[in-house]
């Protein structure tokens, strides 16, 4: 990853949380303007969402349109590949000027995991893998989980801006959450998919700490007020949640000395 992109990662493993607006739910006329404008607004990273037309229902834009962005914003890239050879492409990204690059679990194996985890890691690039909605991590997964930087939890499912957040991924995120603690994995949950400030609250709750959001961010005119009140809520969840589990210890603790 390169040292914009592993700061920004780091920052969030510090109990913050980042907030990624996904371009793809923005003007696409203007998205040069757009990319310099979200950088302005304080958004942490910028989500490009890569669709093939054969992995999902769409498509978006390629490593060409990537590499003009780059000149456009110093935002860090965090670039969703929702394609279905994403080994075959992945060097291209790369070249663009991602700094982040997330496959999904559904086109990889073991063996192909571990050949794109080498060339990431060899330029210096994040590691990214996603789920859809109704997938659950595989034993290979769960096997490289220390080579992941960003567990990605899609909360729709892919292919178009818009949809509405599915709520039974929440206990997915915690689900992960707990499988990340249990490996002692520093892995980030990136929630992706239907959300604003009005659910935000919950996602971060049930542990994501990169919130992407595409319609919540850019639906709005005024999108540093929007992206401000993400980040304020989900930061409202982490520190709701911090101070439950501090009681919590205190709780035991005082049990264990009454048994003493």
């Amino acid at each position: 990853m390169n040292t914009a992109g592993s700061k920004r990662v780091i920052d969030a493993r510090n109990n913050t949380v980042m907030v990624a607006p996904s371009i793809l739910a923005a003007d696409l006329a203007n998205l040069c303007s757009v990319a310099s404008s979200t950088e302005e607004a304080g958004a942490d990273m910028l989500h490009l969402d890569v669709i093939d037309g054969h992995f999902a229902p769409n498509i978006t834009f390629g490593p060409d349109t990537i590499r003009a962005l780059r000149r456009c914003t110093s935002l860090p890239f965090d670039t969703h590949l929702m394609i279905s050879e994403p080994l075959k492409y992945l060097e291209r990204f790369i070249k663009a000027g991602c700094d982040i690059v997330t496959v999904h679990v559904e086109v990889c194996n073991a063996s192909i995991f571990r050949e794109i985890c080498t060339i990431l890691k060899s330029n210096r690039v994040g590691v990214g893998i996603a789920l859809n909605p109704n997938t659950d991590l595989p034993p290979w997964a769960i096997d490289s989980i220390h080579d992941v930087d960003v567990v990605n939890v899609m909360s729709v499912y892919p292919g178009f801006p818009g949809q509405r957040f599915i709520p039974s991924t929440l206990e997915k995120m915690s689900r992960l959450g707990q499988i990340l603690r249990d490996h002692g994995a520093s892995s980030l949950i990136e929630a992706d998919g239907g959300i604003d400030a009005s659910n935000v609250y919950d996602v971060a709750s049930a542990g994501a700490r990169i919130i992407v959001a595409g319609n919540g961010v850019y639906s709005n005119s005024d999108i540093a007020s929007a992206i401000r009140s993400i980040r304020e809520r989900a930061m409202l969840a982490i520190d709701t949640s911090a101070s439950i589990d501090k009681e919590r210890r205190k709780e035991g603790n005082k049990e264990g000395d009454e048994e003493g």
